[in-house]
């Protein structure tokens, strides 16, 4: 009887140590036949989740090897995915709209979460919207500052011509301009209208405010049919960064924004952050109020449906 019992206790030790062994087998598995993904970012709070997935090595529990690389202007990383040097981008739904319009296939395949600002300078004269008439305004053209600005604007029952618009590209560039009273507002992404704010800036109004967000992630068409399970594990690994933040103080993850996102040391004063959710599609609503506003604008003649641009197979269960 005896020897029976021990035998059932060993076989049950065997049993396990064969199914650890898998489960260890099936992660290397994983390691080495998912491809890795490039992804591009700016210097905004979309990219933190990436960011802490990244470091708290989320991706590599999900056996994929995810390049982060970080850009200072849109242009720069539009480029970037038709030269094809990147897989995928945190973008907005214009450049949706634009690349799709100039032959380049691309997909959105979930929203992000971020946040802008209209802010005036701590030596202009301006203190609330109303006051902006024939002053400058710092943007980037024909992209998600634009849209919101005018948004704006149109909110407060402004014509968007009012302002003078000064095309800045390079967010950096646009924040330092606004500190050195070179232009009179500036639309800037979080965390850089915070650090504006920190050093005199005054808030005039946000895409908060307006409930306004068309930031996505989307991937090229030629990523989404070669690297599909790649796709999914990145968002596994998003969600795992978006538990983190909500349950995590930001003073235990401030120095890895800083040293990994290449964000400004003042964000230790000055960082707010959205209120982030797992990954989910944006809203088709919104994707009617920018295709209007592109063709408004005579930027697109053309009429696509909110789901002929999106692929929604990597974060539906």
């Amino acid at each position: 009887m005896y020897k029976k019992i021990l035998f059932i206790i060993l076989s049950v030790f065997i049993l396990f140590g064969l199914i650890s062994c898998s489960n260890e087998e099936k992660q290397k598995t994983n390691l080495n036949t998912l491809q890795p993904l490039v992804i591009g970012v700016m210097p905004d709070v979309d990219s933190i989740p990436f960011v802490i997935a990244k470091h708290n090595g989320y991706f590599e529990q999900e056996g994929i090897n995810v390049k982060i690389e970080q850009f200072k202007s849109a242009i720069d990383r539009d480029t970037a995915l038709q030269t094809g040097n990147i897989d995928g981008v945190i973008s907005d739904m214009l450049s949706v709209v634009f690349l799709n319009d100039n032959g380049f296939n691309v997909k959105i395949t979930s929203k992000t979460d971020g946040s802008y600002k209209l802010i005036a300078s701590k030596d202009s004269d301006i203190s609330e919207l109303v006051d902006v008439a024939g002053k400058s305004v710092g943007i980037s053209s024909n992209t998600i500052i634009e849209y919101l600005t005018d948004r704006i604007m149109k909110d407060s029952n402004i014509d968007i011509d009012v302002p003078k618009k000064v095309a800045i590209p390079k967010i950096p560039t646009r924040l330092e301009m606004l500190e050195n009273g070179k232009i009179d507002m500036a639309t800037l992404p979080e965390p850089l209208a915070s650090v504006a704010i920190a050093k005199g800036g005054k808030v005039l109004s946000s895409s908060d405010k307006l409930e306004i967000n068309p930031g996505v992630m989307l991937f090229t068409k030629d990523t989404i049919k070669s690297k599909p399970e790649e796709i999914k594990a990145l968002y596994r690994a998003y969600n795992k960064a978006v538990e983190y933040l909500e349950k995590e103080n930001l003073d235990n993850y401030v120095d890895i924004l800083i040293e990994e996102a290449g964000f400004p040391e003042i964000i230790k004063e000055t960082l707010v952050l959205p209120d982030y959710v797992k990954a989910t599609m944006p809203s088709e609503e919104e994707f009617t109020q920018v295709l209007d506003w592109l063709k408004s604008k005579d930027l697109t003649s053309s009429d696509y449906s909110f789901d002929k641009l999106c692929d929604k197979a990597f974060i539906e269960k």
